[in-house]
């Protein structure tokens, strides 16, 4: 099944401090990821790569085109329309977002952040720690580090907590920006393993890689940005 469909979406900046100057985000991008399926964005910086997650997430308006989002055969959402109530709602059930950097409140422990997702789903406080618990230390968080904010841990346990938040309870489709972005090699695939896993479950996802290597090994498809196609070989 069909879960998001990406049809000419195109985007333009207005740059107010250089008397509105127009920069083209992207431009006639169309792809589309089914059930299960990981689709990754290939190209050069500057590309507009993180700028189309943004505007899946719709963080960013689109100037054009439609994001088909499939709650189920019958029932679909057009992204670049909708209104912001009905966002709401597709990001609490049904869509996730992960950036490389961790956005959290301070003196909230690493333990606390990364329950919470399971918490909102219904799981009680204790399982939910638990498991939050069993994820961090799957990513290599030393467990004197569980009940301490992890704002004052290195950038690489910031990351980790981050996707070890984003990831615990996945929504059916998830964003992924530059996942591994700061992590070493054998976290790096600790974190695709894990993606593996997920996306057994039948979890969609898009995500973009700086590593080709990471990229070759999550990707069902990819989409080459610059070509406006997939990626025959890769």
């Amino acid at each position: 099944m069909k879960k998001i469909e990406i049809k000419n979406i195109s985007k333009m900046f207005t740059v107010h401090t250089r008397g509105g100057l127009q920069v083209h985000g992207y431009e006639d991008i169309s792809f589309d990821v089914n059930q299960g399926e990981f689709v990754s964005l290939y190209g050069p910086s500057g590309m507009g790569k993180s700028s189309v997650l943004k505007a899946i997430y719709r963080t960013y308006t689109t100037t054009s085109g439609d994001i088909l989002f499939y709650k189920n055969e019958n029932e679909s959402l057009n992204i670049a329309t909708a209104n912001e109530s009905d966002i709401l709602e597709l990001r609490k059930n049904h869509l996730g977002y992960v950036s490389q950097f961790l956005q959290v409140l301070p003196r909230i422990s690493a333990v606390d952040i990364v329950a919470q997702p399971l918490i909102e789903k219904g799981e009680s406080q204790e399982v939910s720690k638990e498991k939050a618990k069993h994820m961090l230390d799957y990513f290599n968080i030393k467990e004197e580090l569980f009940d301490i904010s992890p704002l004052t841990f290195s950038g690489g346990e910031q990351q980790r907590v981050n996707i070890a938040k984003g990831i615990i309870a996945p929504k059916s489709v998830l964003l992924l920006d530059e996942p591994t972005a700061s992590l070493d090699k054998i976290n790096t695939q600790k974190v695709i393993d894990k993606l593996i896993d997920i996306k057994k479950e039948g979890i969609s996802m898009i995500g973009i890689f700086h590593d080709l290597e990471c990229m070759k090994k999550i990707s069902d498809k990819i989409y080459d940005m610059k070509g406006k196609k997939y990626a025959d070989n890769y």
